[in-house]
């Protein structure tokens, strides 16, 4: 594309064409009267402050253009010759090779196509009405009489060529990003699974040794039949199964002794019964959360000579179970660990997919977990949220920048909410905290490239533009409300723009 020879990117919007790609009947059979031209071009931001005359002189020389909902507006590689005006709509975007990263979109008040002193020839993508659009075409031809008419319509243009060219160099920022964590996501997910699943595999395997051998290999000797044997088999499978129902989160709250408090009752039941080394035996009965009287009963079933090692490799088996379950815990983690940054990342996923929100809010939180230990996180999720149409990679820099402004304002020690609501065809998510809060004469300025509220060495600015972008990008917005100890980052999305860039 020739955006690719001279370092400028394509807009997107040109004469209006129908369904098939060929030009149709695209003026109105009515033209709109040029009072009502004019005020449409008032409302345009770039085009403000205009005379009188030079909106007249838009409107007269103008071409009106009208299309309805999904017609062709412009197509790929097509030759360019025209600036456009869109009043009213919007045009939607998509390019045949462009992976994750499309340039520009056309909207209401939007001043897009070629441009004077642009070198632009070609279009760099096929783009599509959405709903109705109607749009004001200025010929190249007409440009130097625009130009001698309108003299601030030069400086109008080479500013707007000035900010697509910056639009374009983040663009290609944001897509090298954007490959860097799939690489990242891709190398982790292959360096931790090996050995996470050779931890659990073992942990697993030694976790059936434990149960089967263990006890019967050390006391086997000691037992005066095999009926004592047996009852004392029958005592561990009984006392193993109720340490795991009391491991329960809902079975420990019951028990009102502190985990010392127990310790202390098994020490001086150990030390009645001669158990050598009561002081190492008591914390492993006392973690397991295994009842005082259960040791009575197996005293009552096992010999005085076996008790003391009988109670002590028992214990040495609970430590043993402990320590097993910590690591095939742990490797549990490190897959939930890894399929979070994939999902996080959108490895391996088309660019555009259907994102669950709440999972991708969810995803932000495990990657940010380490900061997020000393924080309470309050989450008011909306059940039933539909998924949107959006770069889940995208989304998930949006969170991750408001979320880590969460974790600064509060110095990590504060509390986090996270809310979601669906309002009709869009979705609200909001992120709250209690943090220091912005001062209102700094509150206009958040979202400007290069300011910030961080101590000079500590940000550069750029988080929160990002977010303005990106969701600009995904027709969403962001707004913050804030004072003490409340801070508001409130974001808006459309669930589904189809051919969103």
């Amino acid at each position: 594309m020739t955006s690719q020879l001279n370092n400028e990117p394509q807009p997107q919007v040109a004469a209006v064409m129908d369904g098939d790609g060929q030009l149709g009947v695209s003026s109105p059979a009515r033209p709109t009267p040029i009072p009502d031209i004019v005020a449409a071009l008032r409302g345009v931001e770039l085009l403000q402050g205009l005379a009188e005359e030079d909106y007249r002189w838009l409107a007269l020389h103008g071409t009106e253009r009208r299309a309805s909902h999904r017609a062709v507006v412009v197509r790929e590689n097509e030759p360019a010759h025209q600036m456009n005006i869109i009043l009213e709509g919007e045009v939607n975007v998509s390019r045949a090779n462009s992976g994750s990263v499309s340039l520009f979109i056309g909207r209401t008040a939007r001043v897009t196509g070629k441009l004077p002193f642009s070198r632009m020839k070609f279009w760099g993508a096929t783009g599509y009405s959405a709903g109705h659009l109607w749009v004001l075409d200025i010929h190249e031809d007409l440009f130097p009489a625009m130009l001698a008419a309108i003299p601030s319509m030069a400086q109008i243009c080479v500013s707007l060529l000035l900010d697509r060219v910056r639009d374009f160099s983040r663009a290609d920022l944001q897509a090298e990003k954007l490959v860097a964590l799939g690489q990242l996501a891709a190398n982790l997910s292959h360096e931790l699974n090996n050995p996470a699943s050779s931890a659990q595999r073992a942990a697993l395997s030694l976790s059936s040794k434990i149960d089967k051998d263990v006890e019967l290999c050390r006391l086997g000797r000691l037992f005066r039949s095999d009926e004592e044997l047996a009852n004392y088999t029958s005592w561990t499978e009984r006392s193993l199964e109720s340490v795991k129902n009391q491991s329960a989160p809902e079975a420990g709250a019951s028990n009102a002794l502190s985990v010392s408090d127990r310790e202390q009752q098994f020490m001086d039941w150990l030390e009645a019964h001669q158990v050598a080394n009561a002081w190492a035996v008591a914390p492993a009965l006392a973690q397991a959360n295994l009842p005082v009287s259960s040791l009575d009963e197996l005293a009552s079933i096992v010999n005085p000579g076996a008790l003391p090692a009988a109670v002590t490799s028992f214990a040495n088996s609970l430590n043993a179970r402990s320590m097993v379950a910590a690591v095939s815990e742990s490797s549990s983690r490190i897959f939930h660990i890894i399929n979070s940054i994939k999902d996080y990342s959108y490895m391996d996923q088309a660019p555009i997919q259907d994102v669950d929100l709440v999972q991708s809010l969810e995803n932000t939180l495990t990657v940010l977990r380490p900061r997020l230990q000393q924080m309470v996180i309050v989450r008011d999720y909306e059940p039933g949220m539909p998924a949107i149409t959006a770069y889940g990679g995208e989304l998930s820099q949006v969170w991750t920048a408001l979320i880590e402004n969460a974790i600064d304002a509060t110095k990590g020690q504060g509390t986090l909410k996270l809310i979601t609501r669906l309002q009709g065809e869009m979705a609200f998510i909001d992120i709250w905290d209690d943090g220091v809060g912005i001062e209102p004469a700094l509150s206009s300025r958040i979202f400007e490239p290069f300011f910030t509220t961080k101590p000079l060495g500590q940000g550069l600015g750029l988080g929160l533009d990002l977010v303005r972008r990106i969701l600009s990008k995904h027709f969403g917005s962001v707004a913050m409300q804030s004072k003490p100890h409340s801070t508001c980052f409130q974001v808006r999305l459309p669930l589904a723009r189809p051919q969103i860039y």
